[in-house]
């Protein structure tokens, strides 16, 4: 799918949740919640495999995104899924900012920014997956 970046995990979904949720505050980044698909699915007495997000984040990255191009708010806090396909297997999931900078139209001085935001995502989500 066009803009997304998908990796997969060495381990469960709880597990990696777990590990994204705590590089992403060891990095110094906001966590704003932690939405659980799967949970909100059994409640309706649905069934959905493990599937939870992660939204985060600070305004330092995200505020001159939103000041170039203030309907970025949609997308913005970053947000990260944390699934399991049909055959058992761990995923994360985001949207890559520079795909997002693209829709948006933002100008070429945001694109450090945007640069900063993909390396924060790189880095925290290959540290939940695993080496």
């Amino acid at each position: 799918m066009e803009g997304l970046v998908t990796l997969e995990s060495r381990f469960g979904p709880k597990e990696t949740m777990d590990r994204l949720e705590a590089e992403v505050r060891g990095k110094g980044m906001q966590v704003f919640a932690r939405i659980d698909h799967a949970g909100g699915a059994t409640a309706a007495g649905l069934t959905l495999r493990p599937t939870e997000v992660l939204v985060f984040g600070n305004a330092k990255g995200g505020t001159p995104l939103m000041v170039a191009v203030q309907t970025m708010g949609l997308d913005l806090p970053l947000k990260v899924l944390v699934w399991e396909d049909e055959a058992g297997a761990t995923h994360l999931s985001f949207n890559d900012p520079h795909w997002l900078a693209s829709r948006y139209g933002v100008g070429a001085a945001v694109l450090p920014v945007v640069d900063k935001l993909r390396g924060a995502l790189d880095l925290v989500t290959k540290a939940a997956a695993g080496p």
